[in-house]
C-alpha cells in the first residue's frame, strides 16, 4: 500500500466517526486516532542513528566540469529504513540531486551519487548529512543531522590551454633559428670563428688562437634558461569583475599559460601570489609537474581586502633568484594603487630584471567612450574617456621606468603576454 493510499485510509477512518456522531466529540477522536497513528509510526520507523554513512569523493576537478560524490548507506538496525538523505553542499558546488529517497532493508546497505558542477574555484567543504526516517505510515519521520565531512579542491580551468600548440610551435621555431639570427651579445657560448675587423679583443680565445695560429673570437648567444618569476597580486584590486569574471581569475589563466610555456621553452618558473604577504609559491622544479603544482597551489586562492604593499616585492624576487630574470608583475593599474605602490618601486626591479606589469582591461570602457545619445550618456563618456587616459598616462610612465606593458581585455590578455615573452626570447633580452 502505497502512502498516499493510507492517507486516503486514515482520512476515511476520520471522517466515520464525524458522520456517526456528529459534533465535537468526533473531532477529538478523529485527532485522537491521528496522533495515535503517527505515534505508531513514529514507534516503527528506524533510528536514524543506527544508520550509517561513509563517503567517497574525489581529490580535485576542475571547473564547469562534473563530479560525483558517492554516499554509502548502512541500515544497523533491527527495522527497515524508509526516509530521505540530503547531501548539506554549499551552493556553489552545483549539486543537482542533493535529496534521495531510499529503502533499506535491515542490515543492508544503499550506495547514492550526487551530481556535482562546480560554479567557484577554491575548496568546496561539506560537514554534514542529514538523515529522515519515516514510519510505514509515512505520517511522521525521525530527523538526525550527522557528520560526513568532505573536501573538494576546485581547480582553474585553464582554458587558455587551447593556445598552447600555437604558442609552442613559434617558441620551437624561434630555438631553431637561435644560432643563426640571434648570435650576438650574451652569456652562453655559443661557438669560436675568425677575427674580423671591429670585433671586441676581449671576445678573443688565446688559446684556441695558439692552436690554430690564427686569431678567432668566440661568438656568444643569449642564453635560453633563464629564470621566469610570476608575481600574481592578490590584494583588493584583484576582486574587480570584468565581464562577469574576477581579475584574480584572469590573473591566473594568464599565469598558467606563461608558465608552462616557458617550461617547455626550457626556463625555470617560480610563481608567487602576493599582497602583503605571500598567500601562495611554487618553485621551479627540473623534472616536476609544474602545471599541477601551479593549479593546486593557485586553488584556494582568493582576493584579500588589503592594499598591496609593493615595497616587498623586491626582497621577494631576490629571495627567489639573484641573477637577472624576467619578473612578470599581474596587477591592477588603477591609478591610486599603481602611483603609491607600484610607481616608486619599479626602478628598484628594472636596474637588475626585465621587467613586465600585465594588467586586464575593461572593454566596457571602450563602449561607454561611443555612446553619447542622451545627456547621461554623455556623462558616462566623459568618465570613460577620463578613465582610459589615466591609463595611458600611467602606461607611458611604466615605460619610461623601463618595464614592458601588456593591459589587454580578460579573454586576450593570456595570449598577449604569451606573444610578449615569446618576442622577448627573439629579440635576446632573456
Amino acid at each position: 500500500m502505497s502512502v498516499t493510499d493510507r492517507l486516503v485510509l486514515l482520512a476515511l477512518l476520520g471522517v466515520v466517526p464525524v458522520l456517526l456522531y456528529p459534533g465535537p466529540a468526533s473531532i477529538t477522536l478523529w485527532a485522537a486516532l491521528l496522533v495515535l497513528g503517527s505515534a505508531l509510526d513514529l514507534l516503527l520507523a528506524a533510528s536514524p542513528r543506527a544508520v550509517g554513512v561513509q563517503r567517497q569523493l574525489p581529490e580535485t576537478v576542475r571547473l564547469t566540469e562534473r563530479t560525483i560524490s558517492t554516499l554509502t548507506v548502512r541500515n544497523h538496525s533491527r527495522r527497515p529504513f524508509r526516509g530521505w538523505i540530503r547531501e548539506g553542499w554549499q551552493p556553489s558546488a552545483g549539486a543537482h540531486n542533493p535529496v534521495h529517497h531510499l529503502r533499506v532493508p535491515a542490515g543492508e546497505g544503499r550506495s547514492v551519487s550526487v551530481q556535482l558542477v562546480p560554479r567557484r574555484r577554491g575548496d568546496l567543504r561539506v560537514h554534514h548529512v542529514t538523515i529522515r526516517s519515516a514510519g510505514p505510515l509515512g505520517l511522521a519521520a525521525r530527523q538526525l543531522t550527522v557528520p560526513a565531512p568532505g573536501m573538494l579542491r576546485v581547480l582553474p580551468p585553464f582554458h587558455s590551454k587551447r593556445l598552447l600548440p600555437s604558442k609552442l610551435r613559434r617558441l620551437r621555431e624561434l630555438d631553431g633559428r637561435a644560432a643563426v639570427q640571434i648570435r650576438g651579445a650574451g652569456t652562453e657560448f655559443d661557438s669560436l670563428r675568425d677575427y674580423v675587423r671591429g670585433d671586441d679583443v676581449r671576445s678573443i680565445d688565446w688559446r684556441a688562437s695558439a692552436r690554430r695560429r690564427d686569431t678567432v673570437v668566440r661568438t656568444w648567444r643569449p642564453e635560453r634558461d633563464r629564470r621566469v618569476v610570476i608575481v600574481l597580486d592578490t590584494s583588493r584590486t584583484s576582486a574587480a569583475r570584468i565581464e562577469d569574471e574576477p581579475r584574480l581569475d584572469t590573473g591566473i589563466e594568464a599565469s598558467l599559460l606563461l608558465a608552462v610555456l616557458a617550461q617547455r621553452g626550457g626556463d625555470r618558473v617560480d610563481f608567487l601570489a602576493f599582497d602583503r604577504r605571500q598567500r601562495a609559491r611554487v618553485q621551479s622544479a627540473g623534472k616536476g609537474n609544474l602545471l599541477a603544482a601551479l593549479v593546486t597551489a593557485m586553488a584556494p586562492l582568493d582576493s584579500e581586502l588589503i592594499e598591496a604593499d609593493f615595497s616587498r616585492i623586491p626582497a621577494q624576487v631576490r629571495s627567489i633568484s639573484a641573477h637577472r630574470s624576467l619578473v612578470v608583475l599581474l596587477t591592477a593599474l588603477d591609478s591610486g594603487a599603481v602611483e603609491e605602490g607600484l610607481l616608486p618601486m619599479l626602478p628598484s626591479l628594472t636596474s637588475q630584471h626585465v621587467v613586465v606589469v600585465a594588467s586586464v582591461r575593461d572593454p566596457h570602457l571602450d563602449e561607454l567612450r561611443h555612446r553619447r545619445g542622451t545627456a547621461a550618456e554623455t556623462y558616462r563618456a566623459a568618465a570613460a574617456e577620463r578613465a582610459l587616459l589615466d591609463r595611458a598616462a600611467i602606461k607611458e610612465r611604466i615605460h619610461r621606468l623601463g618595464a614592458e606593458v601588456v593591459d589587454e581585455p580578460p579573454h586576450e590578455l593570456p595570449s598577449r603576454l604569451a606573444d610578449l615573452y615569446i618576442r622577448l626570447k627573439a629579440a635576446g633580452r632573456l
